[in-house]
């Protein structure tokens, strides 16, 4: 895994991006070789950021290097391998399959992008929706993502550009 100049570099302690480093969080299993859905493990590999999220009830929209789009109260992610929209998101009240909520009542998905690991065709049950999202705490283990504090997931999205990958190691 070859890094280029403007990828985000990902590590189990820090993120090197445009010169700089920052502390990051990742999955409680540390970076590996995902088991399956669940297993707290953040991927190893190389990725692309497919899009980004954002609150629009706690911000005005975002400028990023990536497409953004606003989530609402009804917004999901699936993370049911037998759901026909496993690893998607999507708009419903109520939902037959296993799923996460992202407007969540703290900010960690205040903004968030969304890898394209096990996306946009998943296969049922590899692992669902690894999102780069604020922390919860500095450095507290996420379920698998790659977490940083606000301002500088902000700092990436706003400067992130065409090309340019996840390289999580």
């Amino acid at each position: 895994m070859t890094s280029r100049r403007f990828d985000l570099v990902v590590t189990r302690w820090a993120a090197r991006y445009r010169g700089l480093t920052f502390p990051c969080a990742v999955g409680r299993g540390g970076i590996g070789n995902k088991l399956g859905e669940g297993d707290n493990i953040t991927p190893r590999g190389t990725f692309e950021i497919a899009c980004a999220g954002y609150r629009a009830d706690r911000m005005a929209q975002p400028v990023f290097g990536v497409p953004v789009q606003p989530i609402g109260p009804a917004d999901i992610w699936s993370d049911d391998p037998r759901d026909p929209d496993y690893n998607h998101g999507i708009t419903a009240r109520k939902h037959p399959y296993s799923f996460e909520r992202l407007p969540r009542p703290d900010s960690m998905y205040d903004i968030f992008a969304v890898l394209t690991f096990n996306w946009p065709d998943p296969t049922p049950g590899a692992g669902s929706a690894i999102f780069l999202h604020n922390w919860r705490n500095p450095r507290h283990p996420t379920a698998g993502c790659v977490a940083f504090a606000p301002p500088v997931l902000r700092f990436i999205l706003e400067n992130w550009q065409s090309g340019a990958r996840v390289v999580i190691r």
